[in-house]
């Protein structure tokens, strides 16, 4: 039964408030056993001045017995100090006793008669002496040799024998109610040293279950942790090789978009504008308006040609494969330039990179340029490539009017795809802008090792020079 209840004790809410409402009344307990010890310690302090004060009553009369009978029989006047001495003590003490007895019908019955017998034994002995004094000495001889002081002598006694069994069994009373109240104190404190004790480990026991309890959810936090941060790699992964994938399909299908309007579609015009040349050299003479609109033909199919051109570039840059990183950044910087009338300056390296990272390269500051002619207006452009530190570093900065990066826009859906592009090449791309500010874009790729060991400028082959556009 012991083991049960102390079982569902351990288990229960209950049980710390409980032990320390108990603790909290064993305290009130044993400060109440000292409040009544020291309260009984005072009495028994008062008790004690009150069987001295008994005593010293019974010794001040014989004090002022003996004076007396000492001047009596020889008449010198320094018998009579003891005498004087011992009537004030007496009086003294017969108002300590009237104060400390007064409130107590039968203490203060006997503290009258010994009143009464102390006053009859001091007039005995003052009208002995005041005989003596007045020459009389079988007067005061035969008041001597009378049992009248004697008498007064017993009842003082007597009556003090009484007040003193009193005392002594109110001492005893008193102290059995210390002794009570020390066990009572003894007991509490023991009980609550065991509650103490049984809060203690039942608290201990809840802290260790708590501490397991939190080492397991932990543990269990960690695995679905380490479990979440596997499939985040892993489906990064995935949508690293998808994006990789869609890109590359994009690029391809742009490839093979150029490819068709360069051929087909070139081919068309291209015959187009030779049958006009044809025309035009049998018609001979030909009147203003037929000219006109030969002339206009003709136009329009260079316009074609022109657009046509624009288009592959913008599908497939040749010169990208042909000429290089840098011709093509140059061409490509040369030609927005000139059609947006903003200023760029450039400083453009040559980079070991491979088609896909220098195709990334090219999208990158394509992407920016774009941006900057539809959102910036920017007066001032500058682009920047380099390599450094096996690094490949690509900038685009300008004075427009910036915006704040933590707001979302709209128009970040390409900057967006760029970063996703950067990463699938192992680079990052990185975004700074203030209102009114400017914006800069900066991206890094690592740069290719080259198999042979040769300088990028040898691997790459020669490229244009950089120079403001």
């Amino acid at each position: 039964m012991s083991m049960n209840f102390l079982a569902r004790m351990r288990g229960s809410p209950f049980a710390f408030p409980l032990a320390t409402l108990a603790a909290v009344a064993m305290l009130i307990i044993s400060e109440t056993s000292y409040q009544q010890a020291s309260s009984t310690f005072e009495k028994l302090g008062e008790q004690g001045r009150a069987r001295t004060a008994i005593q010293g009553l019974w010794r001040s009369l014989t004090d002022a017995e003996t004076g007396q009978r000492g001047y009596l029989i020889t008449g010198r006047k320094e018998y009579l100090s003891p005498y004087e001495a011992g009537k004030v003590e007496a009086a003294a003490t017969l108002s300590f006793l009237e104060s400390y007895y007064g409130g107590e019908p039968y203490t203060a019955k006997l503290v009258g008669q010994v009143r009464n017998a102390t006053q009859a034994k001091l007039s005995e002995l003052a009208e002995t002496i005041e005989l003596r004094n007045n020459g009389r000495p079988g007067a005061w001889q035969d008041l001597m040799l009378s049992n009248i002081g004697q008498e007064q002598m017993e009842t003082v006694r007597s009556v003090s024998k009484a007040l003193l069994q009193f005392e002594t069994d109110r001492v005893a009373v008193a102290r059995a109610t210390v002794t009570q109240a020390l066990g009572l104190n003894r007991v509490g404190v023991g009980a609550m040293t065991a509650l103490s004790l049984l809060a203690l480990f039942m608290y201990l026991r809840q802290t260790t279950a708590l501490v397991v309890q939190r080492e397991e959810k932990n543990r269990v936090v960690k695995a679905e942790r380490d479990q979440l941060e596997l499939e985040i790699t892993r489906r990064t992964e995935q949508l690293t090789e998808l994006t990789r994938h869609l890109q590359g399909v994009r690029e391809d299908e742009r490839a093979h978009l150029a490819r068709e309007l360069h051929d087909e579609l070139g081919a068309l015009l291209t015959s187009a504008k030779l049958d006009v040349a044809r025309l035009k050299s049998r018609l001979g003479s030909m009147t203003p308006e037929v000219a006109e609109r030969v002339q206009h033909l003709t136009e329009s199919l260079n316009s074609g040609i022109a657009l046509k051109r624009r288009i592959i570039e913008d599908l497939r840059p040749s010169s990208l494969s042909n000429l290089g990183l840098v011709a093509a950044l140059d061409i490509l910087i040369t030609e927005w330039s000139a059609r947006t009338d903003i200023a760029v300056e450039t400083e453009l390296k040559p980079v070991r990179l491979p088609a896909s990272g220098e195709l990334t390269v090219y999208r990158l500051v394509q992407e920016a340029l774009t941006n900057v002619s539809k959102y910036a207006k920017a007066t001032r452009v500058q682009v920047r490539l380099v390599a450094q530190d096996a690094v490949v570093r690509v900038a685009v900065r300008d004075n427009g009017i910036g915006f704040d990066p933590d707001k979302p826009r709209a128009s970040t859906h390409g900057l967006l795809g760029m970063r996703y592009r950067l990463e699938t090449e192992g680079g990052r791309l990185r975004l700074h802008s203030q209102p009114g500010q400017g914006t800069v874009i900066e991206a890094e790729i690592p740069e290719a090792q080259s198999t042979d060991g040769a300088p990028a400028d040898e691997a790459i082959g020669a490229q244009l020079e950089p120079r403001a556009a």
